[in-house]
């Protein structure tokens, strides 16, 4: 090839990377970017009340410290009216699947169905935000299996430890957490924090479990402790009170009653476990 085919090729060659770049910087500029966790906070289908609850539950913080990515399949227990639902679905909604563990409709507790029933009408009424949340039931004896085994990559769990405690069910939904991760997976656990050495009547009467109970429990199940965190920590909360844990807001179960004193120490003091089950098995 002589001197001058050789330039008018490279040319071409130059002239149809630039077009290239070009097309591809433009597919970009065109594209919709993809939601995050931090979008989601500020996000219109989220209410003003809820919004103003991220100061005390930190969620772009909490779920980066989970490691949980738009693209995992993850399993959301009991996630009662879905303040963290809110932020989960939208941004796992094209690349991941968020799966709800929600209440059993024929529960023999009212509260129980009337939670599940305020949630799935949640879902239905922002379809554009909700319909690809698929919906499960974790309430032991009856129902263990939140998820087909070891097909989940996140498990997470808000304020739910002393509930189970209060069942007598902590054990078998550790179980079932662990059952249903992927070998590698991580169980995230956000709980009201007791003091160390707090009795275990202690613990279901206030609310507040220790890092030690939890930690416990998460061992049992065959769970390792990878990593804590402070992210949910409030230092004003020395958690004792009359009403327990539901004497702070959002509860506030006293009313009027110190209402300011509660709200000026804001919501439980919290700890963040994370957990990992062993790739081993």
């Amino acid at each position: 090839m002589n001197s001058t085919a050789q330039y008018q090729n490279n040319k071409a060659v130059i002239q149809i990377s630039i077009i290239v770049a070009l097309v591809a910087g433009l597919v970009a500029c065109i594209q919709p970017a993809k939601p995050t966790w931090s979008d989601m906070q500020q996000a219109e289908h989220r209410s003003h009340a809820n919004i103003m609850r991220d100061e005390y539950r930190h969620p772009t913080e909490t779920l980066a410290f989970f490691e949980v990515e738009p693209c995992h399949t993850v399993v959301e227990i009991w996630p009662g009216a879905g303040w963290y639902t809110e932020i989960l679905a939208p941004v796992l909604r094209s690349c991941g699947t968020l799966h709800a563990a929600h209440f059993s409709p024929a529960s023999d507790v009212p509260y129980f169905r009337k939670s599940l029933e305020n949630y799935k009408q949640k879902l239905a009424d922002n379809p554009r935000i909700y319909d690809a949340v698929v919906l499960s039931v974790l309430q032991p004896p009856s129902f263990t299996r939140m998820i087909s085994p070891g097909t989940a990559d996140r498990v997470l769990t808000f304020r739910n430890v002393h509930n189970w405690l209060k069942a007598g069910t902590a054990e078998q939904v550790f179980a079932s957490a662990f059952e249903a991760l992927k070998p590698g997976g991580v169980f995230g656990v956000v709980e009201h924090r007791a003091k160390p050495g707090t009795d275990l009547q202690t613990m279901i009467d206030s609310g507040y479990v220790t890092e030690a109970k939890v930690v416990q429990l998460a061992e049992a199940a065959g769970f390792k402790l990878l990593a804590r965190s402070e992210i949910n920590a409030n230092p004003l909360d020395d958690t004792v009170y009359p009403k327990g844990v539901w004497t702070l807001p959002p509860s506030l179960r006293l009313g009027d009653e110190d209402r300011m004193k509660y709200l000026a120490i804001g919501e439980s003091d919290r700890m963040t476990l994370k957990f990992v089950k062993p790739a081993n098995g």
